[in-house]
């Protein structure tokens, strides 16, 4: 069933174990959802997500893969043509150019190449995120490169119950999707009801209703952006914070009526700016609803640079409520 936030139970429970849930009640329900990754069995995952399914699922259902991402989601790709519906566990997606071929030109083109006879309801999980000295290897946000392929869809959840019903949306989609948990986020709590519901891929979510200015967030940044809303509105400023959930699809006509409510919007995003997520959202309302807007767009998103190793130089590097705030003073205080 789809759930709303005012139909929920009050038990709480963290993001991890939200999609960990999310798994547990599709592979009961369907014995064609599988499970491919490197350590996901006994080890259950490099951040704790499978554990427990391989007791209960078994080695046939929850699969070690070697450290060959390409071989592995090519592999899965196959299962999903033949009729299965595989979950992949991608350590860090970072590594997903390994694997562009599979994604790019297989799983995204099949069902086009097929004429809609072939489907692929494969779901590549992944980890993408900075903050915890990982390195330019390893604390990527690499979203805004996939919003470019047709054939795909890009869910990124910002709390556990949209984990979960998201990730069962996903499972249950035809077409492949890249399922994005930002690894600040696992440890997150959040009232999550314990029966199986799903969230639509396309609809995003209003936060905090508004009316002047209008602030798209994701994942992480949701949080930090929300976190500067109540020192605004101290200061008289009504902010409308959207979470857009999944990034492709693209809710544009929430993200378009809220713009054209409040004339104002900034975009607040991890990933790299240029040709990036809030790049692509400041062109589409620029180019369609610019007679709407009382102030140029602003983004907040990290500098041009890979991500820094050094703790300091990392947190610099990612963007902080004080670079919100003042992002969003400036569209206020614009004048023409």
């Amino acid at each position: 069933m789809e759930l709303g936030v005012s139909e929920m139970s009050e038990r709480v429970i963290t993001f991890r174990e939200a999609i960990n849930e999310a798994l547990d009640q599709e592979m009961q329900e369907n014995a064609k959802v599988i499970l491919i990754g490197e350590d996901i069995g006994r080890y259950g995952g490099i951040f704790g997500v499978t554990k427990r399914l391989i007791d209960k699922y078994g080695e046939e259902r929850v699969r070690d893969a070697p450290t060959a991402e390409s071989g592995f989601i090519g592999a899965a790709i196959g299962a999903a043509m033949m009729g299965y519906r595989p979950v992949v566990e991608l350590m860090f997606i970072d590594f997903i150019g390994v694997a562009f071929d599979q994604i790019i030109n297989q799983a995204a083109k099949i069902r086009y190449m097929s004429g809609g006879g072939i489907s692929v309801p494969i779901v590549i999980r992944t980890v993408s995120g900075a903050g915890f000295s990982g390195g330019a290897q390893h604390s990527q946000s690499l979203h805004s490169i996939l919003l470019h392929i047709p054939g795909l869809k890009v869910v990124m959840p910002s709390n556990p119950f949209d984990a979960k019903g998201l990730l069962i949306s996903s499972i249950e989609d035809d077409d492949p999707v890249v399922f994005i948990e930002h690894k600040g986020l696992y440890e997150t709590r959040g009232v999550v009801p314990k029966e199986k519901y799903s969230i639509p891929l396309g609809v995003a979510d209003i936060k905090k209703a508004g009316k002047d200015v209008t602030v798209i967030a994701t994942a992480v940044m949701l949080h930090k952006t929300l976190s500067v809303v109540e020192k605004l509105r101290e200061e008289g400023i009504s902010v409308e914070v959207i979470d857009p959930r999944s990034l492709r699809p693209l809710d544009t006509e929430t993200i378009a009526n809220s713009v054209k409510k409040t004339g104002r919007l900034v975009v607040v995003d991890e990933s790299y700016p240029r040709c990036s997520f809030a790049t692509d959202i400041a062109s589409f309302i620029a180019s369609k609803y610019f007679e709407y807007l009382e102030a140029p767009i602003k983004i907040v998103t990290p500098p041009d640079t890979p991500v820094p190793y050094s703790l300091p130089l990392e947190r610099a590097w990612i963007p902080n409520e004080e670079k919100i705030y003042d992002a969003i003073k400036k569209v206020i205080e614009y004048k023409a």
